[in-house]
């Protein structure tokens, strides 16, 4: 496994295998097995003829909350294990001021997808992510990439960045992992106290009791407000929004024949964690 710390390492590295299948895994760092998971994915995309390149960039520019962006936890050691394990051929790991100049003046803004959701509580933070996973697709130039399905809605702008912009890549969801109890992996659990770390298996509990009642004939806003109710019992909980929605546009489900999204996002204490199901009507 390579590690490369400037573009042009990283330039020099990926040259001999261009023409080849290049399957990228953009990450944050603090690696846990939902990270591996995409790893794997990709090493099996790429199959024995092609490479797999993960980055691992604390992107500050993503970060709406100065606080969030320094309490993430950051573990650059045990990350390249992870990577190395899970048969990854490249790691790009620049620090922000090789990855931004200094008077970078050119953003990056999608104006519809991102209105909604965590877009609509956290202004600015998907314009980070179009930034900076618009640059690493230059520099990498891959043909496919990983993202998680926890991150959904983070998924459905990055698929729209790429049809918008002709950027010739092949985007691939991967399943949300779980921990034995149901709680969504998240780099953010090792922060919850261990009263919110025992209570929060209670949001997927409660997606799950959801979709039981969405695919019987429950009105959507009677299933969000079930939601709601649960999380309400949890002391310290806060609920920043539990909403279903069209799974593809993000907006109001306007056909019930369509495949429809349940995003949650909640505050246990100052950690903020969010969980999605995907729900379908059998009636």
């Amino acid at each position: 496994m390579q590690t490369a710390s400037t573009k042009q390492e990283l330039r020099n590295m990926l040259a001999e295998h261009r023409g080849k299948r290049i399957v990228m895994v953009p990450t944050m760092g603090a690696l846990h097995e939902g990270h591996a998971s995409l790893m794997r994915q990709a090493r099996t995309l790429a199959g024995t003829g092609g490479i797999v390149v993960a980055s691992i960039f604390l992107n500050p520019v993503q970060f709406d909350n100065a606080g969030d962006l320094a309490t993430y936890p950051q573990t650059p050691e045990a990350d390249l294990a992870v990577c190395e394990s899970c048969g990854v051929d490249v790691v790009f790991m620049p620090t922000p001021g090789l990855m931004y100049c200094a008077d970078r003046s050119i953003t990056m803004e999608e104006t519809y997808l991102s209105t909604v959701l965590c877009g609509a509580k956290r202004p600015g933070h998907f314009a980070g992510v179009c930034l900076v996973v618009s640059k690493l697709f230059n520099l990498v130039q891959p043909t496919d990439a990983v993202f998680g399905k926890k991150d959904y809605q983070q998924l459905a702008i990055l698929r729209r960045m790429v049809r918008d912009l002709d950027i010739p890549v092949t985007l691939h969801g991967a399943e949300i992992v779980r921990e034995a109890d149901g709680l969504a992996l998240s780099s953010r659990n090792v922060r919850l106290t261990p009263e919110h770390r025992a209570a929060a298996p209670a949001i997927r509990r409660a997606l799950l009791a959801a979709k039981a009642a969405y695919e019987t004939g429950t009105p959507a806003d009677e299933v969000c407000r079930r939601v709601v109710d649960t999380l309400f019992t949890i002391p310290g909980v806060k609920v920043d929004y539990v909403e279903l929605v069209d799974a593809e546009t993000l907006h109001a489900l306007q056909d019930e024949k369509r495949l429809a999204l349940l995003a949650v996002a909640a505050f246990f204490g100052d950690v903020r964690l969010i969980d999605n199901i995907e729900l379908t009507r059998n009636v």
